[in-house]
């Protein structure tokens, strides 16, 4: 009896690619660049190219993410300057001597906070699982008063906003990464190699996801180092599915 076989077309062959490189995405799931993966407790990781200088090589936690826009604090900026030099008009307790962090360069007067607890403080908001915002100057005074000054509390002078649409569209354009938060990143004991982790982190999955160069040799398909025909394909195909839209 005869084994029936099946003819190897390259349009078999794509359809294949395509299912290798959509397995490997699923499997690498710890960054993404789809909007749809968007929301408050999600990291946006600046990319090597980004063309705004204010996020240049930086690492945002949102922590609102709504129809009114978004609002992320950056989580990597750490400057010299002690917590008590900044607030003054504060007791600043266990905390006097730890250093501010740049949060955004929106409303650098302002300060606010993210506490990590396993309880939720009364007026605090949730952003993930042990990590709140601190948005008021009586809750500020509040935390800084009962914390155990152990690493649980960091101060940030100013925020990121977007309009309406402005972030989706600037991740569109190839300007974020999209990082799961967790309490440890928030809290990265050293916070200005963060940036520089999740982007090597990242090309290194990207490296493993492609489809290995010999198989576009054998159907003409052209690649290069950085990114195959393939890719792009497949990309602008998922650029116009109904999952990218919001």
């Amino acid at each position: 009896m005869e084994e029936s076989t099946v003819p190897i077309t390259k349009s078999w062959v794509l359809v294949a690619l395509a299912a290798a490189v959509m397995c490997g995405r699923v499997v690498a799931c710890a960054q993404s660049t789809q909007v749809k993966d968007l929301g408050v407790g999600k990291l946006l990781v600046a990319a090597r190219d980004l063309s705004d200088p204010n996020f240049t090589q930086s690492v945002v936690l949102l922590v609102q993410f709504d129809k009114e826009g978004a609002v992320g604090l950056m989580i990597n900026h750490r400057t010299q300057a002690p917590v008590s030099r900044i607030i003054q008009d504060l007791d600043t307790g266990k905390h006097g001597a730890e250093l501010v962090y740049i949060g955004g360069p929106v409303e650098m007067s302002s300060v606010l906070g993210l506490f990590r607890s396993p309880k939720k403080p009364e007026e605090a908001t949730a952003v993930l699982s042990e990590v709140y915002l601190l948005s008021s100057k009586s809750l500020l005074e509040k935390i800084l008063a009962a914390s155990s000054g152990a690493g649980d509390l960091r101060l940030y002078l100013g925020y990121c906003g977007w309009a309406p649409g402005q972030l989706e569209k600037e991740v569109k354009e190839g300007g974020w990464w999209i990082f799961e938060a967790s309490v440890g990143s928030v809290f990265d004991p050293n916070p200005g190699s963060v940036w520089s982790r999740l982007i090597a982190r990242t090309e290194r999955e990207n490296a493993e996801t492609e489809p290995p160069p010999a198989l576009f040799a054998v159907f003409g398909l052209r690649t290069n180092r950085r990114r195959s025909s393939f890719g792009a394909g497949l990309r602008r195909a998922q650029d116009h599915s109904p999952d990218r839209a919001q």
